[in-house]
């Protein structure tokens, strides 16, 4: 058990083997460590589990953790299994005889957290077991689903409510990588934190390096860029299940490793494949959205969204599924018209409120700005979250800046033409219009006597969709989702009266790849380094957990560059803790000797 009189920072030195806090971690420990209670949104990958396990592991009694779904508990679980700390999770998966070990392991207090769904959490039986023991902490993970407004909604997250009425005197601390500020009011409202402090840190992932592709062959535009990154680990997300089949298979065609992972699997397998994908290196997961929340897999060096994301929060999220362990990461959209119409119907045919559905357009909006955005996509990305920033220096857009043409001419065109169809009218008729076909529905609306027929004949279709959508993604025109039709608005008018110029992207353009100078130095390190990697992928399979769970990449980056030679030296290595020293360090330095 761990020595509750320890100190915070001993603690983060001995059990997790990391040096020191990083932003707000030890202002918030101290906090619940006083009896407060709080909101904490810190980004992907910031260390917000830590803000309470340490309390966890100092306080008297134990700390209920609540997570939204089983395959994150057990992730989580068995990370800190490793670690040497006592947790184990419940769920409606364990038989009545592992149920009642559990139960009475919590009774007895041979364990520190509790991971549980806010379901069973909420259960009239569950909550008087907690009665009769000693809680220490209440851990809301994932808070946002707590909120309509936001992005992955669980009406079951609203009955935590309970908590404050029935444990007033215990700590709750919410927790969430994104939030806007209808989603934090849904979260200090339904989990009773009114006057309570929220902490927050920048959003901002610097090691990411955030790029758009406009889609043209989108299948060839993502094998050409895995193969470029082959030897690395990475998430293809795609907005349907037989999308993700489909992808998967032709990766797969193409020597790919590649897994798939959607909710249409049958659940042995779905949950096989993420085990295979933790304990991987080199494959690629390729999956619907409903996989990732709270995945932690530090080593994933990309994710590829080949649909666009359909609000900017989802985006923020799996993007930030990315170079967790904080070294270089990359974030590719593939994206194209196409998506916009399918997304937007997806809202519009949903089962949410009008006022919903209005939020969640704007959502996607801010999304389409974000592909089609001309000056920093960190820029744009971090302005829709509530947050500004300086240009960043790691996007595609802030490494060329020479890739944009005036498209004053062909924007007043497409406003003129869209105006005298008198705004009734989807892309496909403007277009044709636009370049002189005189199709049959053009010649029922008289369209081809218009003064705007043929105006733009130099355009190919593709072409002048791409300027519409980037008319769209700047204000300067609208669509109306419900028939279809473009119109002009406010925004337009200087444009069509020449008084403001639109600036617009002249060429679709291969992602920048990140190039590192390599750090093995020498083919003594080239083969210890492989030797380790290929001891911690044979500790995971016998542990049962993720490669990152037995040592990080970062962790063996030190281990090789600083070469230590005996367990004092291996202790202060980033990432080694009591527990794995003692587990470990005889066998690492073997491999280094």
């Amino acid at each position: 058990m761990i020595n509750s009189n320890n100190n915070p920072l001993n603690i983060l030195n001995q059990v997790y083997g990391y040096p020191n806090f990083v932003g707000e971690q030890e202002k918030i420990i101290r906090h619940v460590l006083n009896g407060g209670s709080g909101l904490v949104l810190m980004p992907t990958g910031g260390g917000k589990s830590l803000c309470y396990q340490i309390p966890a592991l100092m306080l008297s009694g134990v700390s209920i953790v609540v997570s939204p779904l089983i395959a994150l508990m057990q992730d989580q679980v068995a990370g800190l299994t490793e670690l040497g700390i006592p947790a184990l999770y419940l769920s409606s998966i364990q038989d009545s005889v592992e149920n009642q070990e559990n139960l009475k392991k919590i009774v007895d207090g041979r364990v520190k957290l509790v991971y549980i769904t806010p379901e069973k959490l909420c259960s009239n039986w569950f909550l008087s077991f907690l009665s009769s023991i000693r809680v220490s902490l209440f851990a809301i993970d994932e808070a946002h689903c707590v909120s309509h407004w936001g992005h992955d909604f669980r009406p079951e997250y609203q009955k935590l409510s309970i908590l404050k009425k029935c444990f007033p005197n215990v700590p709750r601390l919410a927790l969430t990588a994104t939030a806007d500020y209808y989603t934090k009011v849904d979260i200090v409202h339904f989990l009773g934190l009114k006057d309570c402090p929220i902490f927050a840190t920048s959003f901002n992932r610097s090691n990411i390096y955030y790029a758009t592709l406009e889609k043209n062959n989108g299948k060839q535009q993502l094998l050409s860029f895995i193969i470029r990154h082959k030897s690395e680990c990475g998430i293809v997300y795609c907005n349907s299940r037989k999308k993700v089949d489909d992808i998967t298979n032709f990766l797969l065609l193409n020597n790919i490793n590649a897994i798939n992972y959607h909710a249409g699997l049958e659940s042995d397998v779905r949950n096989q494949n993420q085990r295979n994908f933790l304990q991987s290196s080199i494959s690629v997961m390729v999956a619907t959205v409903a996989f990732g929340l709270g995945i932690d897999k530090p080593d994933v060096r990309y994710v590829y969204h080949f649909d666009m994301p359909r609000s900017i929060d989802h985006f923020y999220q799996e993007s930030g599924r990315a170079g967790r362990d904080g070294m270089s990461a990359i974030s590719v959209v593939n994206y194209g018209f196409k998506e916009i119409y399918e997304l937007s119907q997806m809202i519009l045919n949903g089962e949410s409120s009008e006022l919903k559905k209005r939020y969640e357009l704007q959502k996607l909006k801010q999304m389409i700005a974000y592909c089609d955005n001309h000056s920093c996509r960190r820029q744009s990305l971090l302005s829709a979250l509530g947050e500004n920033i300086t240009v960043c220096g790691n996007c595609d857009l802030c490494n060329d800046r020479n890739s944009l043409i005036d498209g004053s001419v062909i924007a007043q065109k497409v406003m003129s033409a869209i105006y005298r169809m008198q705004q009734r009218f989807g892309v496909g008729q403007v277009i044709d219009v636009l370049r002189g076909r005189a199709t049959s529905t053009v010649q029922v609306w008289e369209h081809h006597k218009l003064s705007t027929f043929g105006i733009a004949c130099e355009y190919s279709e593709k072409e002048l969709r791409r300027v519409i959508r980037q008319l769209y993604s700047q204000d300067l025109v609208d669509i109306d989702f419900n028939t279809g039709a473009l119109k002009i608005n406010a925004n337009s008018l200087p444009v069509m009266r020449g008084l403001k110029q639109v600036w617009l992207k002249s060429k679709n353009k291969m992602v920048r790849d990140i190039v590192t100078s390599s750090w093995l130095k020498t083919e003594i390190e080239e083969r210890v380094y492989h030797n380790l990697v290929n001891w911690r992928h044979q500790m995971a399979v016998k542990h049962k957990v993720s490669h990152h769970a037995i040592l990080s990449d970062r962790t063996l980056r030190e281990i090789i560059q600083q070469k230590p030679q005996d367990e004092t030296q291996l202790k202060d290595i980033y990432g080694i803790g009591t527990t794995k020293l003692r587990r470990f360090g005889s066998e690492i330095l073997t491999i280094l000797n």
